[in-house]
């Protein structure tokens, strides 16, 4: 399926894109995460299993076991913290 993976902050900075679109067989997002990170040691450094991640998909904001759908936007961000 096609969709459109966009990457904010520090997950940017490490995968040096703001965004992509790419056709993927992964059904979740925690799939597509570790597909991700198979691409190489920028996307692994921004997107590693140990860090803290969140995700989105058409800008709502949902857990790695959340089933992707064709067109979706994926978003890959850090936690973020006001005050």
């Amino acid at each position: 399926m096609k969709i459109t993976v966009r990457y904010f902050a520090s997950v940017r900075e490490h995968i040096g894109l703001s965004q992509e679109s790419l056709d993927t067989q992964s059904v979740d997002l925690a799939a597509l995460r570790n597909e991700l990170i198979g691409r190489g040691e920028n996307y692994s450094n921004g997107l590693s299993a140990g860090k803290a991640i969140r995700m989105a998909i058409n800008q709502t904001v949902c857990d790695e076991n959340t089933r992707l759908t064709e067109n979706a936007e994926v978003a890959f961000f850090p936690p973020v913290t006001g005050g």
